[in-house]
């Protein structure tokens, strides 16, 4: 079992279900500590006063608010968690919404909310229950760790999930990010959808969803200890060129797609809706743009010439 991250309740209405709140997640990332090169002696960070130029002890550090260059204001953990407002206990839920209606930019950790012995059960299971009934997520408010802040609250399989949330002045305007104009046909976008349908999954089961960085260095760590060759990195594949084509790219990420999962690739590219064309001529699918246009200017050209000569006579 997870240690307790939180204890407190979760309030809607009049209802009150006492929680405790436990991380959802584990981090699997492999740790490095420093050491000094020469000799491999672990290098420590060590917490100095500035004023008394001394080493001091986690029990005589506490939190302070710099007012002033010359004024700190102390603040124990015990005025933080006796805060003037109702989130200082309870996650406090102010709504019910869509899921679709938050955008996932805003959503963060997720933690796990049990419930707080047998009095807790029942309100626990209607908030459950009702909220997997609903299909709505909870919008909430509570603080932690010196700020007060949103949460999302979703039924997860019989249980309370809470993911933190950021507000919404704290998303950026993505406008700056913009590419510049440019112009999408629809047989574009329509090839765009075949690849996706191509590449389209029902779980996130695979290989392709494993961390193969911790493993590899893992493979690193161990080959060192034993005092082995390092495991070689596998061959860098070609850089593709710059493609103009881009119905040609999305033709072959299909096919590739499909090689990859054990389809047979299909080189013929009439899978990919284009936009219509005349039925008189056809333009061969591996010519560019550029090319189709230089190939109609001259064929107006040669129409103009031909429609201002005189017919010859017998």
């Amino acid at each position: 079992m997870p240690r307790t991250i939180w204890s407190g309740a979760i309030s809607f209405g009049l209802v009150t279900v006492p929680i405790h709140v436990v991380s959802a997640t584990e981090d699997h990332s492999v740790r490095f500590h420093q050491y000094h090169l020469e000799d491999m002696g672990r290098v420590r960070v060590k917490k100095i006063c500035e004023l008394e130029d001394r080493e001091v002890a986690n029990a005589e550090i506490g939190k302070g608010y710099e007012y002033a260059k010359d004024q700190v204001v102390p603040i124990s953990d015990a005025e933080l968690s006796n805060l003037p407002l109702p989130t200082a206990k309870a996650i406090e839920i102010a709504a019910f919404v869509p899921l679709e209606s938050v955008d996932p930019i805003q959503i963060g950790e997720g933690y796990y909310l049990t419930p707080d012995g047998a009095v807790a059960a029942k309100p626990y299971k209607l908030l459950v229950q009702a909220l997997g009934r609903s299909s709505k997520v909870a919008v909430a408010k509570y603080a932690w760790s010196g700020r007060e802040r949103l949460g999302l609250v979703r039924a997860l399989e019989g249980a309370l999930v809470l993911h933190a949330m950021r507000w919404p002045d704290e998303i950026r305007d993505p406008s700056e990010l913009f590419p510049p104009p440019v112009e999408v046909d629809e047989g574009e976008i329509e090839g765009a959808l075949v690849l996706m349908d191509t590449m389209a999954r029902e779980d996130l089961e695979g290989e392709e969803f494993q961390d193969t960085y911790t493993e590899a260095l893992a493979q690193v760590i161990e080959a060192k200890r034993e005092r082995q060759p390092l495991p070689e990195a596998p061959q860098e594949q070609e850089q593709p060129g710059q493609v103009l084509d881009l119905m040609s790219a999305l033709q072959e990420s299909v096919d590739k797609a499909r090689s990859s999962r054990g389809e047979a690739a299909d080189a013929d590219v009439h899978e990919l809706p284009r936009a219509k064309k005349s039925a008189a001529r056809k333009t061969p699918a591996k010519k560019t743009a550029a090319e189709t246009a230089k190939k109609t200017t001259t064929a107006k050209k040669t129409t103009k010439k031909t429609a201002g000569r005189k017919p010859r006579s017998a």
